[in-house]
């Protein structure tokens, strides 16, 4: 898999994965509009690895906020992302620089947010792929705490499992379910090199009708 993810984000992008879901039956895999990236010339792509977030009001010697969070960034392998569900709570900034560079060491692919993050700047200077609702200061101490890690969670309107492919490009994020990813990707990479196709033909002056009837792509 760990292979079939380099080719992925090369190759693949974000419009092709969710026209490809869409053929499959599956409309809802695209996150809401407003999770970006850190820096735009920066993909995110791995296999999901959840982590779910509650508001706090205080903290004391018995909250112990970063318990969670940091087994679950210690427990990264090549390839997976931290998907961070806040339930859109930007508030908080659960991921900074020093997670990064954690996560970085540990080969992960990245970070993806419905929260905010922190040490933009630092972040963007490790070329670590990150995607989030924003950027904030604060620290999730005194105001969120993880929770629970592996475990079903939703981000952007969208179902997320640990396991499941991450996507994200320019124009948006998508969720692949672990269980079609295989088929997903495969799909995705033939309808790559039919696009190629179309668009050179494009490219000779042939009209939208002729290409759409003879390839059904647009």
């Amino acid at each position: 898999m760990n292979n079939n993810i380099d080719v992925y984000k090369k190759n693949l992008y974000s419009a092709v994965i969710a026209d490809t879901l869409d053929s499959l039956g599956y409309h809802k895999q695209v996150l809401t509009p407003g999770l970006t990236s850190l820096d735009p010339n920066v993909k995110i792509c791995g296999l999901a690895r959840v982590g779910l977030y509650m508001p706090i009001y205080h903290d004391d010697e018995h909250v112990n906020v970063y318990e969670h969070e940091i087994a679950l960034v210690d427990s990264l392998k090549e390839n997976e992302v931290a998907v961070l569900c806040c339930h859109g709570n930007k508030k908080i900034a659960p991921w900074g620089e020093l997670l990064s560079t954690r996560a970085s060491y540990l080969k992960s692919a990245g970070c993806l947010t419905d929260g905010c993050v922190r040490d933009s700047d630092m972040i963007r200077k490790m070329n670590f792929p990150v995607f989030s609702k924003g950027t904030n200061p604060v620290d999730t101490k005194f105001r969120g705490k993880m929770m629970m890690a592996d475990v079903p969670g939703e981000i952007g309107d969208v179902r997320v499992e640990s396991g499941d492919l991450v996507f994200g490009d320019n124009d948006g994020v998508v969720i692949v379910p672990s269980k079609i990813i295989e088929e997903v990707t495969t799909k995705a990479l033939d309808k790559v090199n039919s696009e190629n196709t179309v668009r050179d033909e494009i490219k000779k002056g042939e009209k939208l009708t002729d290409i759409f009837e003879k390839h059904g792509i647009l």
